[in-house]
C-alpha cells in the first residue's frame, strides 16, 4: 500500500480525467514512474479557434522533467534548449491539418518525487494561437479553458496505467466464475502479468479464441503485452479477466475491488487496485465511474 497522500493524488487524478479530456494539448492518462525515463507525447487534437492547421508547438518544460531528447518531425524544424522545445512547420503543406491528430514527443527523466508536473503548451496556427498554460487553483472545482498538460509522478509500485470502462459481469447463486472486462493504456508501455480480488479464489488474464469451428479459453501466458501509448481493451468473447472460486454472487448495482499487477521492459513490478461495477457494460456508468482507480 502506497501512503495516504499517495492515494489522494491518484484519486485528483482520477478526478481531473474530464477536464483533461476537453483539453486540446494533452499528455496520455496514466502517468509515469518516479525517477523514470518518459517519452512525453503531447497530442494535439486539432487547430486554434477559426483555424485550419497547427503550424507551431513550444512546450516550455517543469522543473522534474531533465530533457535527454526531441524527437524531430518531418517537415518541421526543431529547436531545444534545457527549459523548451519548439517546432515549426517549414512550408504550409507541412503544417499539421485540423482534421487530423499527431504526437510531439520529448523523452526527459522524472523527477524522483511524486506529484504532478505541469507543461506550459503554447500552440500556433495559421490563424491566431492557443495557450495551454491555466494551472489548477486549489480547492477549486472551475474547469479550466486552456488548462496545461498534467503528467502525474506516481510513487515506487503504483502502475502507470491508465484504467477506463471497467465492469464486470454479474452472476446468480451456485455461479462459479465470471469475467472482468476493461480497456488498459499503458504510456510508457507494460505487461498484465495477474490480477486478484478477494471476491475470487482465482484470477487470471484468459483469452478466447477460434480453433477450427470450437470457441476456445485459455490463460494468457507470459502476461499480456500493452504497447507504449495503445489502447488494449479487454471484452467479452476475447481478452479478459476471470474470476473463478466465487465468494459470493456478483449483483447488479455492486462493485469488486480487482488488484492489476504489471511489470515494465525492466521487470519493475508495480500494481493498481480498481474498484469495477457488476453488471455495466463499457461505455455506460462504467464510463462516467472510470473504473475508480486507486492504490
Amino acid at each position: 500500500m502506497t501512503t495516504p497522500s499517495a492515494i489522494r493524488s491518484l484519486t485528483a487524478c482520477a478526478l481531473l480525467c474530464s477536464t483533461a479530456a476537453m483539453a486540446h494539448v494533452t499528455l496520455p492518462a496514466g502517468g509515469a514512474a518516479a525517477g523514470s525515463d518518459y517519452d512525453a507525447a503531447f497530442r494535439v487534437g486539432h487547430a486554434c479557434t477559426d483555424a485550419k492547421a497547427t503550424t507551431g508547438l513550444r512546450v516550455q518544460l517543469p522543473q522534474g522533467f531533465t530533457l535527454i531528447q526531441a524527437q524531430p518531425r518531418q517537415g518541421w524544424a526543431l529547436a531545444a534548449t534545457p527549459g523548451e522545445v519548439s517546432w515549426k512547420a517549414d512550408s504550409a503543406q507541412a503544417a499539421l491539418p485540423g482534421a487530423e491528430r499527431a504526437e510531439f514527443i520529448v523523452r526527459g527523466k522524472l523527477t524522483d518525487k511524486p506529484g504532478p508536473l505541469y507543461f506550459k503548451v503554447l500552440q500556433s496556427c495559421d490563424v491566431g494561437s492557443a495557450d495551454w498554460a491555466q494551472l489548477p487553483v486549489a480547492g477549486s472545482t472551475e474547469k479550466l479553458a486552456l488548462p496545461a498538460a498534467r503528467l502525474d509522478v506516481l510513487p515506487a509500485g503504483v502502475a502507470a496505467v491508465d484504467v477506463r470502462d471497467a465492469w464486470v459481469r454479474q452472476t446468480v447463486p451456485g455461479q462459479s466464475g465470471t469475467g472482468a472486462f476493461m480497456k488498459l493504456t499503458a504510456p510508457s508501455g507494460a505487461r498484465l502479468v495477474g490480477a486478484s480480488t478477494p471476491a475470487a479464489g482465482v484470477a487470471e488474464v484468459h483469452e478466447m479464441k477460434m480453433e477450427g469451428d470450437t470457441m476456445k479459453m485459455r490463460a494468457v501466458t507470459g502476461g499480456l503485452e500493452l504497447p507504449a501509448r495503445q489502447t488494449v481493451e479487454l471484452k467479452p468473447s476475447g481478452l479478459h479477466v476471470m474470476l473463478m472460486d466465487l465468494k459470493q454472487p456478483f449483483t447488479k448495482g455492486g462493485s469488486i475491488p480487482l488488484t492489476l499487477r504489471f511489470e515494465d521492459a525492466k521487470g519493475v513490478k508495480s500494481a493498481l487496485q480498481v474498484d469495477v461495477p457488476v453488471g455495466t457494460p463499457a461505455g455506460s456508468a462504467a464510463e462516467a465511474h472510470g473504473g475508480h482507480v486507486h492504490n
